[in-house]
């Protein structure tokens, strides 16, 4: 049975409108530092707002959300479309892309985790529903700009969005309430990246299960 807008709890709403924003400017100042023109801006934040989302709909068999409430994809062109007027020639805020891309891996693990369980979807599939959600905009993103995905070269980004999803699936079957469920998943996400990328953090290779410190460095680089 599909899930209208009436069945998503106002705080997902904005939850997800919020992550919206913030991939868009994440994706947008990827378009910056490929010094793209305005249509690559709109396509590539536009593309990383909704991207998780569609490819999360589309294996549900669920009607993809954004084209029954277009007000994502306004938000997202909007993002991007600021973004391109104020980052200017002057690209060096992309140090902040790294952090905006973190807030929307967390933000939208945990969205896409709650629409699968409103779709009816078992516990499991819900979660990893979550992390698609989360890391798919992402990989969209950096196969468009020609860019090895943050999710082959060992960070703890995949495995944050799912500790997210998985801390929000499991809080919601535990009835706890649903501010904080969405507040303490997104936390968990938010602070595993965070400290992945401040103490340079990846999983190794076969025998060497985690890097961490200028070990890792050789694996880094911007979303």
């Amino acid at each position: 049975m599909p899930v209208t807008a009436d069945d998503l709890r106002t705080s997902i709403i904005i939850v997800m409108y919020l992550g919206d924003i913030v991939f868009a400017v994440s994706g947008a100042l990827t378009a910056a530092r490929h010094r793209m023109d305005v249509l690559g801006y709109v396509m590539i934040g536009t593309v990383t707002g909704i991207g998780g989302g569609t490819t999360r709909d589309l294996l549900l068999g669920r009607t993809v959300w954004w084209t029954q409430n277009p007000l994502e994809l306004v938000l997202c062109i909007s993002a991007a479309l600021a973004t391109f007027f104020w980052v200017t020639n002057d690209i060096s805020r992309a140090k902040w892309m790294i952090w905006l891309d973190a807030l929307g891996l967390s933000v939208f693990g945990v969205v896409g985790c709650h629409v699968a369980l409103d779709f009816g979807v078992p516990f499991i599939v819900a979660v990893f529903m979550g992390m698609v959600t989360a890391t798919g905009g992402g990989l969209i993103r950096d196969v468009l700009t020609n860019t090895k995905p943050l999710i082959m070269r060992g960070e703890l980004y995949a495995s944050a969005a799912l500790v997210g999803s998985l801390s929000y699936a499991t809080l919601a079957r535990l009835a706890m309430p649903d501010l904080w469920a969405e507040g303490l998943a997104i936390l968990a996400a938010f602070s595993l990246r965070a400290a992945a990328i401040v103490f340079n953090i990846q999983m190794g290779p076969p025998g060497e299960f985690v890097r961490i410190g200028r070990q890792a460095r050789s694996g880094e680089g911007s979303p």
